[in-house]
């Protein structure tokens, strides 16, 4: 199982080989191997420095591995909604100085780690890291792969390095294009039904998803949202060939060298199928399990209380713009809040300069700061007790935003917009979308 496969390698395979740093391992490592990789990077996240941290104290380690390696993120808790949240942010701020930590971003100083270090060239093609939290599966939007080790971060930090198994790749061909209302995110949705209908033979619990096909319609923040829901279905990795769009964009950004990572082409999987693009339609996901999506139709006349968009999966500035584009010129129907959260700190400074930030106050809606915003178990911007929220949330589980007894339905940002208008859930395609707004996604992260 560890030296040369008789076939091709998997993108996973051959980062995970690289990382290995074991010359035998130079082309690639086989699936389900063994291994202690060197990691790229280290990320953590506000939420679990302070219990990383006295879990080393305990055992008497007063210094990490590698702090030039390590990246703090503070996106969960970036408004201290209360006096425990600012306790724990003043102790995240003395960890970072007593660990000698350098690549600290503090709330309002980056945005959400799943998504500012990418549009910085922190996080870039080739690269490998650890990170806390489950949607480092994000970095598959540029070619790169984060995998998610919990509370072992602790041990990450202390030696550098954990075990992992190599995952299984899967692979999916997208084929065709989408259709005007559709966007990356419904894909997701769409993709959750089948695997859960039996039509697309995928067991995704620690495997990577690898995607093929059509790619050069979706722009980075399209390649975000393919990222995400996947992830809510325990998937260990996306990854999505960078494009030339992509190699450009990194290029123009990174802050380190880099070298991108493509399958061989005779790369062995676990499973293969393919989607037709042009026969999904917008999705909304019930509260419950994201496998539970259906076609907005389904849902179609719901009343809606609370919509938010943003999160790690909709929260690029290609999303915000997308959301843009149907309220533009609207109010948002009476009785719905609206909280708007953009991903980085970088896409609120663009709203501001590119006229968006006022479409958005124009409708009513509320602009959070960069980070999770009510995604974080709605630390900010909750439900009270039976009302309807529409959002672009990375889950729609009971309670997430609240009290259990809410109901939580998912959409893409054109979904949720649109239901902010009407307050009901809405088809997008019967809202008009400023069309030149939406041309801007083609050179947004050009």
């Amino acid at each position: 199982m560890h030296g040369k496969a008789p076939m091709g390698y998997t993108a996973i395979e051959k980062i995970m080989g690289r990382v290995s740093r074991d010359p035998m391992h130079r082309d690639g490592v086989e699936a389900d191997a063994l291994l202690f990789p060197d990691p790229d990077m280290v990320m953590i996240h506000d939420g679990l420095l302070r219990e990383a941290k006295q879990t080393l104290d305990a055992i008497g380690i007063d210094r990490i591995h590698a702090p030039e390696k390590t990246m703090v993120v503070s996106d969960h808790d970036v408004l201290y909604g209360s006096a425990r949240a600012a306790e724990r942010g003043a102790y995240n701020r003395k960890a970072v100085k007593r660990w000698k930590i350098q690549n600290f971003y503090d709330a309002g100083r980056g945005g959400h780690g799943h998504i500012f270090p990418m549009e910085e060239g922190l996080v870039l093609p080739g690269m490998f890291y650890f990170d806390n939290d489950t949607h480092a599966t994000n970095a598959g939007a540029v070619g790169a792969v984060g995998l998610r080790v919990g509370n072992e971060i602790a041990r990450v930090l202390a030696t550098g390095t954990t075990w992992i198994t190599v995952p299984r790749s899967v692979r999916l061909e997208l084929r065709g294009r989408l259709s005007p209302g559709v966007y990356a995110r419904d894909v997701g949705f769409y993709l959750a039904r089948e695997i859960k209908a039996g039509r697309i033979p995928f067991d995704l619990d620690y495997r990577v998803l690898e995607l093929a096909g059509d790619l050069d319609q979706f722009g980075l923040g399209a390649r975000v949202a393919l990222c995400s829901t996947p992830t809510e279905m325990r998937a260990a990795g996306v990854f999505v060939p960078p494009s030339d769009e992509i190699l450009r964009y990194c290029g123009t950004h990174a802050k380190r060298p880099f070298e991108p990572v493509f399958p061989d082409a005779d790369a062995r999987y676990e499973a293969q199928a393919a989607i037709d693009l042009s026969k999904v339609g917008p999705q909304v996901v019930p509260p419950g399990d994201v496998t539970n999506a259906a076609d907005v139709a389904a849902s179609v006349g719901t009343p809606v209380d609370h919509a938010f968009i943003g999160s790690c999966g909709s929260g690029m500035y290609d999303d915000m713009i997308i959301a843009a584009s149907i309220l533009k010129g609207r109010k948002l129907a009476d009785g719905v809040r609206l909280f708007v959260v953009p991903g980085s700190e970088r896409s609120t400074t663009r709203l501001v300069a590119d006229g968006l930030m006022q479409v958005f106050l124009d409708a009513g809606a509320i602009v959070l700061p960069a980070g999770c915003g009510p995604c974080n178990d709605a630390v900010v911007g909750p439900l009270a007790s039976g009302e309807v929220s529409i959002s672009t949330a990375t889950n729609s589980n009971k309670g997430r935003f609240g009290p259990r007894d809410a109901s939580l339905y998912l959409g893409s940002p054109a979904t949720v917009a649109a239901s902010a208008l009407a307050g009901r859930i809405s088809d997008p395609r019967t809202a008009t979308a400023d069309a030149a707004l939406l041309e801007r996604l083609e050179t947004s992260y050009v």
